[in-house]
């Protein structure tokens, strides 16, 4: 599992079990925020290099 799955699927995760304890909204916030905020720290060039590799993937 890539480096990317795992943010996402924690995102995800925490999201949900902080939904009872901060509400709907705030929740999803940080559902979309963590991988975003994962995926807006690599460098230029790895997100070409991110990018690249899901097409080709796509594409298979």
């Amino acid at each position: 599992m890539s480096t990317g799955a795992k943010i996402a699927i924690g995102g995800v995760a925490v999201g949900l079990l902080l939904w009872p304890l901060i509400g709907f909204w705030m929740s999803l916030l940080v559902i979309v925020g963590v991988p975003a905020v994962a995926y807006f720290a690599l460098d230029p060039s790895q997100r070409r290099r991110l990018r690249r590799i899901n097409r080709k993937q796509i594409g298979r």
